[in-house]
């Protein structure tokens, strides 16, 4: 699996916190497969409905669509438990009131392990990252370090952040069509994005630039993970 590091194994439930619908699916959708089949528990966790994000469609209107597709989307990996908190799309701020939920949540949930959004600026030069996604990473951060510091005694072993920068991979070769499954399920937000294609085709462009085989990697598909918290591992 390259010079990555192997995912750790050694944990029961992980916390999945994102900023809108789709999110867990662009990049984690294939390793919470892979976790889900092996018997261990995932939970969503999303600040928004995703309300505003679908051209032409009324936020009143969209907001429920978009929990409905997350929810079937989840299902399609093993994961039964979303919850969606209310806060704005477009205008997700780290804010006292976001780090209170995530802290809340983390607390409720008790996972050992927590997955969250990339929070740099660009993906690539010339490809910049969301202000929701920015602002959501940083807060959870600040949520993660905020328990440590008042000596809270369940503290999530690791928090890793989806993106560019993979400190350790999962490998999810038998993942692959079920997580185009699990994207494609978020099918009116897809269809609406790119009218001109297909949305299972859609899917599995994404699916596959997501988990294309690393160098080195002997062709196997993996999802990659930066270690954000601790970072002695």
């Amino acid at each position: 699996m390259t010079n990555l590091k192997p995912f750790p194994t050694d944990w029961q439930t992980a916390l999945v916190l994102v900023a809108h619908p789709d999110d867990p699916e662009y990049g984690m959708a294939a390793a919470v497969a892979r976790w889900t089949g092996e018997g261990r528990r995932v939970v969503y966790a999303l600040a928004s409905s995703g309300e505003r994000g679908i051209e032409g469609m009324s936020p009143a209107e969209c907001g429920p669509l978009r929990e409905a597709e997350q929810r079937a989307s989840a299902s399609i990996v093993g994961v039964d438990e979303v919850e969606f908190w209310g806060f704005p799309d477009s205008d997700i701020r780290n804010t006292r009131e976001l780090r209170a939920k995530i802290t809340e949540t983390i607390e409720r949930i008790a996972p050992q392990v927590i997955l969250s959004l990339y929070g740099g600026p660009e993906w690539a030069p010339g490809q910049p990252n969301q202000r929701d996604h920015m602002e959501f990473a940083a807060a959870v951060l600040d949520s993660y370090d905020a328990l440590v510091a008042a000596g809270y005694d369940e503290v999530p072993a690791w928090l890793f952040e989806n993106g560019p920068a993979a400190t350790h991979a999962v490998d999810v070769d038998e993942q692959f069509e079920v997580a185009v499954r699990s994207l494609a399920a978020h099918d009116r937000y897809l269809s609406v994005l790119d009218p001109d294609t297909p949305v299972l085709d859609q899917a599995r462009a994404q699916i596959d630039r997501a988990t294309a085989p690393r160098d080195g990697a002997d062709g196997v598909r993996t999802a990659g993970f930066e270690l954000k918290r601790p970072i002695n591992m």
